[in-house]
């Protein structure tokens, strides 16, 4: 695999699911971005990917050479009717891409997918406060830190922080 190889971001299709669950189940044994502690199978990732799709929010994925490397997507922010209008991000980077511009690209095609929508405000609930990366990955796509939550999960034997931060996809005037 090339290291000077740009990512390319496409919508995801049902295909990816496969590449995607590895990605996603290594960040559930080993990492603290999510607060799952079992790996989803492929089936039920699918099922989460059909359920996004079929809700209108955007799931993508990022190769480098052909190979799928990371993905994010989009959903609801909370189910209840007054939250209809926010929408959170995740973006899941294969452990052996981190660092080579896939986050960025695909934060970056994700905001571009949500903006003009019918979507006012984008958050991301950032697992582990020590995760300087996502947090700075989102920073430099026009979030703001809202806060901390601290310690409100415990995962791999420690307590972990969730960073809340948020941005504006269109005026929040805007009906």
């Amino acid at each position: 695999m090339s290291t000077s190889t740009a990512p390319l971001v496409r919508p995801a299709t049902a295909a990816d699911m496969a590449a995607v669950t590895q990605i996603y189940a290594y960040e559930v044994l080993h990492g603290l971005a999510t607060f799952e502690e079992t790996p989803p199978d492929d089936a039920e990732m699918t099922s989460r990917f059909d359920a996004l799709r079929a809700g209108g929010f955007p799931y993508l994925v990022a190769e480098i050479d052909g190979v799928v490397m990371g993905y994010a997507y989009a959903g609801p922010y909370r189910v209840r009717p007054a939250y209809r209008h926010s929408i959170e991000s995740s973006v899941y980077v294969d452990a052996a891409a981190r660092g080579r511009g896939v986050g960025r690209a695909l934060l970056a095609a994700l905001v571009a997918a949500c903006e003009d929508k019918k979507w006012a405000q984008m958050v991301a609930v950032i697992g582990n406060s020590e995760n300087h990366g996502s947090i700075q990955l989102h920073a430099g796509r026009g979030f703001h830190l809202n806060g901390t939550l601290q310690g409100v999960g415990f995962k791999l034997g420690q307590w972990v922080d969730t960073v809340i931060m948020q941005r504006a996809l269109r005026n929040t005037l805007d009906k």
